[in-house]
């Protein structure tokens, strides 16, 4: 069914990460049209995202291919972004907040009103978002559906979270007045944090220190940090460090 009228308004960022068939991009494209999402970011596509096969099936929506954003990694594609959830169908062994796509739009709004940047991530269609990816999410979004056949091809996972979205636009949230800090903002800070346990030895076994840094970045990636916040957490780490010293 085609209208005329041309609904425009702030969205949350389709981030893709590890797209295989060209086919599948443009069928997320046509997906995103449908349901008012107009900026779509591919991280690493397999193949050409503009080519012949994603253009067709992107049924009138070549505009978000033509405009979409190629990054070579997932942290690169969310360097601006300030709140991030990812898609999965399985239970990860990591402390996340778990939201479904009706709780998610809730949120997505709140941020969305206050005009902070927002992403939903999607991995690949055969094997879905790896934990190293999933790490740099604030959040999980999961869709409850049947346990002996959950998984989504990525063009439904991505209409059906968008359309949850799109149908969630007449709640009337609470506007969050503080800034969130971006993901740069946070890697910035966690660097600086691992360099200075770093030489202060920390890290004693080095099987467990992969472990011990995802389980220090899921702390702060699940804690909505301000921009502000990051500022204090620095002017506390510097202190206490250079007071050590």
């Amino acid at each position: 069914m085609k209208h005329k009228e041309n609904i425009k308004r702030a969205s949350p960022i389709v981030i893709l990460v590890r797209p295989q068939l060209p086919e599948n991009i443009g069928m997320v494209a046509r997906a995103m049209m449908n349901c008012g999402l107009s900026e779509l970011r591919l991280v690493s596509p397999n193949r050409s995202y503009l080519s012949e096969k994603a253009l067709s099936a992107s049924s009138g929506a070549q505009e978000i291919l033509k405009q979409a954003k190629v990054c070579d990694s997932l942290s690169d594609a969310l360097k601006d972004v300030q709140y991030s959830f990812s898609t999965t169908a399985r239970s990860r062994d990591m402390v996340k907040p778990i939201y479904s796509p009706q709780r998610a739009a809730k949120k997505i709004n709140s941020f969305l009103k206050s005009k902070q940047t927002v992403a939903i991530i999607f991995g690949p269609e055969r094997t879905g978002l790896k934990n190293e990816d999933i790490i740099l999410s604030n959040a999980l979004l999961s869709v409850n559906l049947n346990p002996v056949h959950p998984s989504l091809n990525l063009a439904q996972a991505v209409l059906l979270i968008g359309w949850c979205w799109w149908n969630s636009q007449n709640f009337k949230e609470k506007k969050i007045s503080n800034q969130l800090a971006t993901q740069a903002e946070l890697d910035n800070f966690l660097i600086f944090l691992e360099t200075l346990l770093r030489e202060k030895k920390y890290f004693l076994w080095p099987d467990k220190e992969q472990r011990m840094l995802n389980n220090m970045r899921n702390i702060f990636m699940r804690n909505e940090l301000t921009n502000s916040e990051i500022k204090t957490l620095y002017r506390i780490v510097n202190t206490l460090y250079e007071r050590k010293k």
